[in-house]
């Protein structure tokens, strides 16, 4: 009988993103094992997209039932195994309650010590790995003690759209001359990130449509509000406006079938570095928000930062500093267009 696996990550869904190398790594270490992954409502069509994970436990409805149901719904997988990567103290407790037979957490988050009965010795804030290696590490008690380089990681970074592109959006894609590129700028990161600011994307929009590239803005509706006025600014520029239109599910799709995506350190980044696309990052240097630490992984990803040692002086300043905003926008065009049109991502719905 094969071996059942918990995940947790129950926070966004670039971090949901940097957890996918520990679903690949334990179905490497365990073949044939169950990967269950444990998230937020919102996160369920990455897991859905993921082709190594094999179910959904939606946290957000486990809690909405009576303790005893939720303790349940938990033994019900019979797991061997939960892996805490983001600390959830209501789960830690359920997952005890339960009694799976392994259950991991890191040693400086007191309640693992009350919860957890593997503990490993991770400390993210200063240290030099990438969140994915630091996320794989977490796996030492089921056998796998080793730091595997970004390279080996990134292959274990796999997304496929788990639904194919709706007619219309796929015909907007389309409608392109021979060596045009179709690219998303994602302008905000709902104060997830630091920013590279309006008139920098602005400007990067007028420079990729004077190349002769079709250019689409995407975010979220209340970012499409915000947006307004930049958006009628630019609108000569844009082969269309996404903002507030697409479902998460549908948004995989349409960077699937897209070239590529520029964006801050955002979920849709690492989605679109996941799903193989062109992904272009802008990073400030601060730490623990640098390249170094949150770049996204994938065979087209790249990042772009600005190399300044005083950036520490920005650290106060909630999603903006002049370090990130002094990556210049005709540098950031340069980039994209060095990019190579790609071939449509082929949407892989799990059977």
């Amino acid at each position: 009988m094969s071996q059942t696996f918990l995940v947790s990550r129950t926070d966004a869904i670039g971090d949901v993103v940097l957890t996918l190398p520990v679903a690949g790594q334990l179905k490497r270490l365990y073949p044939g094992c169950r990967v269950v992954l444990i998230g937020r409502t919102y996160t369920a069509p990455v897991a859905a997209a993921c082709p190594w994970v094999d179910a959904f436990l939606n946290l957000d409805e486990l809690l909405k039932q009576p303790e005893a149901a939720q303790v349940a719904a938990l033994q019900a997988y019979a797991a061997a195994a939960i892996i805490h990567v983001f600390p959830n103290q209501a789960l830690a407790r359920l997952a005890q309650k339960a009694r799976i037979p392994v259950r991991i957490g890191t040693r400086n988050r007191w309640q693992h010590w009350l919860t957890c009965n593997r503990l490993v010795a991770l400390s993210r804030r200063h240290s030099p790995l990438h969140e994915a290696q630091l996320n794989l590490r977490l796996l030492q008690p089921l056998g796998f003690a080793a730091v595997p380089t970004l390279v080996e990681v990134a292959e274990l970074v796999c997304l496929r759209a788990a639904e194919p592109l709706s007619t219309p959006w796929q015909a907007l894609l389309n409608n392109r001359k021979p060596g045009q590129l179709n690219v998303i700028l994602h302008p905000r990161s709902r104060g997830s990130a630091r920013e590279w600011g309006l008139a920098n994307f602005g400007q990067l929009a007028r420079l990729l449509h004077q190349a002769g590239h079709r250019v689409f803005v995407t975010g979220t509706a209340a970012e499409g509000e915000e947006l307004a006025d930049w958006r009628q600014e630019h609108a000569a520029c844009f082969a269309a406006d996404l903002t507030g239109q697409l479902s998460l599910p549908q948004f995989l799709a349409f960077i699937a079938a897209a070239d590529g995506l520029v964006a801050g350190s955002t979920g849709p980044l690492h989605l679109a570095a996941a799903l193989g696309r062109h992904a272009l990052g802008l990073y400030p240097p601060i730490r623990p928000m640098h390249p170094g630490r949150w770049a996204p992984l994938g065979e087209h990803a790249e990042y772009l930062v600005f190399d300044e040692p005083n950036c520490e002086d920005c650290r106060t300043q909630p999603t903006a500093c002049r370090c990130i905003r002094a990556v210049a926008p005709v540098a950031v065009a340069a980039r994209v267009l060095a990019w190579l049109p790609l071939p449509e991502a082929l949407p892989h719905p799990k059977q």
